[in-house]
Formats: structure tokens, C-alpha cells, sequence
């Protein structure tokens, strides 16, 4: 067991969730920034083997990168490329500032190994993000970035394409892919946006901008975020309309609203939950994606990954890159080393 398991951890389980991640934040905003903080972050890390995946036309150092979620506002993509994620995926941002949803509303289930969260794209709006971005396109990046698009809570559904246009127009210039995140369960009414009309039309309009803006500069590649939650008539009209607007692949999967199985007394909280839960069917989402369209659509793979063996299991069901979230608030600042060199040695 490793030292952050067995002290670190359950010193930081005494305190507010949402507080710890604030200063897990600040500190690894700090960090980046330092030759000492650089230091540490890679001496934490141990060592990365590289292992480069080539999709979307771009090159990742690794198949492991962090899911939305961790770094809503851009602040430190730097310092996790330093603790050995290949690639990470900052947001969701929107078009305006917004507080999200009141507090408490990050919970740990540690007797499940999971997170419960009804955050509702807290961030500080993208145009407070822009400057960070283009610091992390001046230095120069080792990694890969992509940005989750959202809209405003208060946005009507016929109008959320507006919303989504916004984002990605302000990240343009800095992101190397771009995530539509239509699969919160914690923005009323933003799942509606995966079915039928709504999502067939969302697609062609961002396909549209993207080819628009790629007159100028080297198009993104445009991913669908999805929820696990979705039967198979649902979930194949979906991979059909992706298809159909010629967007590059899929993250599966975001957050579940069930609840089947678990053991701790905060089960009963509403919101998106994630982490070990989650495992099985984001394998089997994967496995159906990748069977269905036999390879065409590349697959992120997110939910309960925490060690090696799980990592492993996305690549099997059919998804060329991993990411994690939940697994690193339990495993620890360590945890992308682990995972790679076990990958390496498999």
C-alpha cells in the first residue's frame, strides 16, 4: 500500500471533498510553475515509459490522460502532464461564468470506490480561461490538450448550439481536440440533447464551424462525450448521427444516475456517480461502441479505472485511450506512473 493510501488519504477523507480538490488545485498550480514543483511532481510520478498513441492526427506520449471535471478551468494541465498523463481534458467550460450548483455537492463513497457529484460546470467562464490556454500554446506542450464544451445552465435546448459555438470558437487556437459534453446528469435537461433532432443538428452545426474555422487553422478533432445510461436503440441512433457529421469518436462514458449495488449511506444524494461502479458498464458501452462500428469511431474510455488491470480492460473492450478521474482522488499524485509501467510490462 502506498504512503498516500495509507495516511494521506485517510487524513484528507476527514475534509470537505470539494476543499481538497480547491487545494490540490492551488498546489499543483503552484507547482507547475517551479523548478522545485517540477521536481517533485516527476519524482511523484516515477518513471513514464513512452508509449506514443497515434489518433485524431495528433500524437499522445501515453494511452492515459484525466477526464473533464478535474481541471474546470485550465489551471494546471501542466502540472498533470508532469505527474504522467498524456493528455488532459480541461473544462467543461461555457460561454459565461457560473457558480454551478450550491455546496455540498462533491461527496466520496469510499466503501464503493466511487465519487457522487451534482457540480453543474462550476467555472469561470471561457474567456477567463483564454489567457491560460494561450500561456500553455506559447510554452509549448509535451502533451495533449483537449477542452469539453458545455452550455449555460439557463440556456433553452434549442438554443445550447450557441452556447457550444462560443466555447469552441474561444478555444480554438489552443485546444488540440474538443469534447461536446451532452451527457451531464447535473444540467437540467442537458441529456435531452443525445437523442434524435437535438443531436443531429448540435453535430452538424459544430461540424460546420469546425470546417469554417479550419480555414484558417488545422481543424480540431470533435468528440462526443455520452452517458452510461443509454439503452442500445438509444445509444446506436446516437453512433449514428456521430457518423453521419463525421465526428472523430467518442469518450464513454460520463457519470450514472444509478445507483444499483452500492453500500455507502450517502448513496441516496442525487447526482452524476463515478468510479468503480461505474466499471462494468463503461466496459460494456465500449465493447458495444467499438463492435458496432467496427473500429470506425474511436473510443476514449473513462469510468473506474484505478489500476493497470482496469486500464487494460478498456483497451480490450476496444478503446484506444484511457482516462481517469475518480481513481486519482483514491490511488494518488502516483497513480499515472503505476498504471503505464504496469501497461508496459503487459
Amino acid at each position: 500500500m502506498t504512503l498516500y493510501k495509507r495516511i494521506i488519504f485517510p487524513l484528507l477523507r476527514r475534509l470537505d471533498a470539494e476543499q481538497v480538490h480547491e487545494r490540490t488545485l492551488a498546489a499543483l498550480e503552484l507547482a507547475q510553475y517551479t523548478s522545485f514543483g517540477h521536481f517533485l511532481l516527476r519524482r511523484l510520478a516515477g518513471p513514464i515509459p513512452r508509449q506514443p498513441v497515434h489518433l485524431f492526427g495528433l500524437t499522445f506520449p501515453n494511452v492515459l490522460g484525466v477526464a473533464a471535471g478535474f481541471d474546470k478551468d485550465a489551471r494546471v494541465a501542466a502540472g498533470l502532464a508532469l505527474l504522467g498523463f498524456g493528455h488532459v481534458e480541461a473544462g467543461t467550460l461555457t460561454p459565461q461564468p457560473q457558480p454551478g450548483n450550491p455546496r455540498p455537492r462533491l461527496f466520496r463513497l469510499p466503501e464503493d470506490g466511487a465519487l457522487l457529484n451534482r457540480m453543474g460546470f462550476p467555472n469561470e467562464g471561457v474567456a477567463a480561461a483564454a489567457p491560460r490556454l494561450a500561456k500553455l500554446a506559447q510554452a509549448g506542450r509535451t502533451f495533449v490538450l483537449g477542452i469539453s464544451l458545455g452550455k449555460q445552465k439557463e440556456t433553452p435546448l434549442a438554443e445550447a448550439a450557441d452556447d457550444y459555438l462560443a466555447v469552441m470558437r474561444a478555444v480554438y487556437p489552443y485546444a488540440d481536440y474538443l469534447a461536446i459534453n451532452v451527457s451531464s446528469p447535473n444540467t437540467p435537461g442537458l441529456r435531452e440533447l443525445q437523442g434524435g433532432a437535438y443531436l443531429d443538428q448540435l453535430l452538424a452545426d459544430l461540424a460546420a464551424e469546425n470546417q469554417a474555422l479550419a480555414e484558417t487553422m488545422a481543424p480540431r478533432p470533435l468528440l462526443l462525450k455520452i452517458a452510461p445510461d443509454l439503452s442500445w436503440p438509444e445509444l446506436d441512433d446516437i453512433l449514428a448521427a456521430a457518423e453521419r457529421r463525421q465526428i472523430s469518436g467518442i469518450v464513454a462514458t460520463n457519470t450514472t444516475t444509478g445507483r444499483a449495488g452500492l453500500r455507502s449511506p450517502l448513496r441516496e444524494e442525487t447526482g452524476g456517480l463515478s468510479g468503480r461502479p461505474l466499471a462494468t458498464r463503461s466496459n460494456e458501452v465500449i465493447a458495444y461502441i467499438h463492435r458496432q462500428t467496427r473500429g470506425r469511431l474511436p473510443i476514449i474510455g473513462v469510468g473506474g479505472v484505478f489500476t493497470a488491470a482496469d486500464a487494460q480492460a478498456r483497451l480490450d473492450a476496444g478503446a484506444a485511450l484511457v482516462q481517469v478521474y475518480t481513481g486519482l482522488v483514491y490511488e494518488g499524485p502516483g497513480m499515472a506512473g503505476r498504471i503505464l509501467r504496469g501497461l508496459a510490462v503487459r
